[in-house]
């Protein structure tokens, strides 16, 4: 049976626009990119007795190894090159490398000092402190429930602060290293790939690390060797727990939309502030459950304009095209 036509002189009925379907790839790469940031902690508790310093110049220099993998694998050499010849790129890529040695550094030091809550906190901060960069760095007008956001933020860290009577600066410093990171990253990735500019990174801090770990071993306080065979491996394994959950990132920010992988970004802070309280036994009192109440009252208040914002935009596109 045919399909009856409108009536003369009736509105055309139009089929609202479908939904396209969230690609399983890049949703699960996200998913692994996430997971694999959230249980870090776990995997740092096994390379102790190491020292924070220590751990970051391993996961630097096995995480060059492991990207020279990827870059053979992929056949990336001469986009890499390419990077090392652009002077410009390479003062920006060599600033970002020490921002996030700063981050690995402060993050394995909590990791390793009973310090994952902080942590989590950091990471939970970090989307104001984009927003924050948004506004100082770029120029951008903020729209009012921002605001009210960054407010709550502000008043988070205020509230942490008197209740512990010092500033919270583990999570202060992971959040604005690292959103500090994104915003030089957001400007090289667009001419950059993901490889070539992790290998680039890495590249810079290796000559320090080397030193590092080459003057432990001259005064005999080096740890990798001497603490079995399970821990050498667990360090020189750092390589892969830092470069293959941002491989797993970068393939999801390529087939995801921007708002799904924004709400995935809370999952790491999530498995960390649990692994932190059940598994590490760390303490939550009031002030920083009321801390981390506000933090997520301002999350909630950016998702809402986030959402908002993109409708907005996709009606606006609509009209448009009519």
């Amino acid at each position: 049976m045919s399909t009856p036509s409108p009536a003369a002189g009736s509105p055309a009925v139009t089929a609202p626009p479908a939904v396209p379907a969230l690609d399983p790839r890049g949703l699960l790469a996200g998913l692994g990119a996430y997971l694999l940031w959230g249980v870090l902690p776990l995997y740092f508790e096994l390379l102790k007795p190491s020292g924070a310093v220590e751990v970051v110049a391993h996961r630097v220099l096995w995480s060059l190894i492991f990207c020279a993998v990827v870059l053979s694998a992929t056949r990336t050499w001469r986009a890499f090159a390419t990077v090392l010849r652009a002077r410009r790129t390479m003062t920006l890529i060599a600033v970002a490398a020490v921002l996030l040695a700063v981050n690995w550094l402060t993050f394995v030091f909590a990791a390793l000092g009973g310090h994952v809550v902080d942590a989590s906190l950091g990471y939970f901060i970090n989307p104001l402190v984009t927003v924050l960069l948004a506004v100082l760095v770029l120029r951008e007008r903020l729209r009012p429930l921002q605001w009210v956001a960054l407010g709550s933020g502000v008043a988070a860290v205020a509230v942490i602060t008197v209740g512990y009577g010092r500033l919270p600066w583990v999570a202060l410093t992971l959040a604005g290293s690292f959103g500090v990171y994104g915003l030089l990253k957001n400007r090289v990735g667009r001419t950059v790939a993901a490889a070539p500019g992790l290998a680039a990174e890495t590249l810079v801090l290796a000559p320090a690390s080397a030193a590092y770990l080459l003057w432990l071993q001259t005064t005999g306080d080096a740890t990798f060797g001497v603490n079995g065979g399970w821990h050498a491996l667990a360090l020189a394994g750092t390589g892969v727990a830092t470069a293959l959950p941002l491989l797993l990132f970068g393939e999801a920010a390529r087939r995801l939309p921007l708002s799904v992988v924004g709400m995935l970004q809370y999952l790491a802070p999530v498995l960390q502030l649990v692994i932190g309280v059940l598994v590490l036994g760390e303490t939550m009192p009031p002030a920083r459950w009321w801390g981390f109440g506000l933090v997520w009252v301002a999350l909630v208040l950016l998702t809402v304009d986030g959402v908002r914002s993109q409708r907005a935009q996709r009606l606006q596109a609509a009209a448009h095209r009519v």
